[in-house]
Parts: C-alpha cells; sequence; structure tokens
C-alpha cells in the first residue's frame, strides 16, 4: 500500500443462509423476502460496526439459491455465490486479506467448518446473534 493510499475501512462478511436460517421465524416460505429483510437490517453496522470490529465497516451480504436476487443497498454489497455460499465467502476473506494483509475482517455465521477456514485466513468469527435485531 502506497504512503498516501487509505487502508480501507475493516471488512464484515454476513453468511446469508445461515444468520437467515438461525431464526425459525418461517424464512422457508419466502427465502428472498427473508434475505432482504437480513440485508436492510445490516445497514446500521456501517456505520457502528460491532464490539469486535467498531465502524466504519464494509458490510457484505453473502447469499445463494433463492437468495440471489437480493439487490444490493448504499451501505451493504451483496454477493451472490454461484455455487457455494461458504466457498464464495472464503474467497472473499482471502482476497481481502491479500491485497491488505493488517485489514480486519470478521465473518458471521454459525457453521463450524467456514469459522475454521476463514480462521486460518485471519479473519474473526461471530454468531448469527451479534447481527440479528
Amino acid at each position: 500500500m502506497e504512503e498516501n493510499e487509505a487502508a480501507p475501512p475493516p471488512l464484515l462478511v454476513v453468511d446469508g443462509a445461515n444468520v437467515v436460517g438461525s431464526v425459525p421465524d418461517g424464512w422457508w416460505r419466502d427465502r428472498l423476502g427473508a434475505a432482504e429483510r437480513l440485508r436492510d437490517s445490516l445497514v446500521p453496522f456501517a456505520a457502528r460496526g460491532l464490539p469486535e470490529l467498531p465502524g466504519p465497516v464494509e458490510v457484505v451480504l453473502v447469499v445463494e439459491g433463492a437468495a440471489r436476487g437480493v439487490a444490493a443497498l448504499p451501505k451493504v454489497r451483496v454477493v451472490a455465490a454461484s455455487g457455494s455460499g461458504d466457498d464464495r465467502i472464503v474467497e472473499l476473506v482471502r482476497a481481502a486479506r491479500a491485497e491488505h494483509p493488517q485489514r480486519p475482517c470478521l465473518v458471521v455465521t454459525a457453521d463450524r467448518e467456514l469459522r475454521s477456514r476463514v480462521g486460518a485466513l485471519g479473519a474473526a468469527v461471530a454468531g448469527p446473534r451479534s447481527v440479528r435485531p
């Protein structure tokens, strides 16, 4: 990174399917709508961050399957995984850490295997409750 280049903000990556599925509120009847509600609820985190990742942060929601049609918002980037959402999350963390090795990354998921995979790349992890209202 050049001296005059500003470091990017910390990265918050949310495993959409895992977080949506963490609350049995009927999400399975409308996966797209549930992912849109989650996206909308993530907007405030862009400015304030989380206790373990102070804001402002770049918020990325990774969606897959029936939720792939979710549109981005100005404060929440949406990445549609063409295959495995977990693999896409790992790719995002790997790319962010390769570009800026000191950039803090936090992945929100309860998936044990994904937690292990991103942890090996230097990302911190938090459970779904950290971003649920």
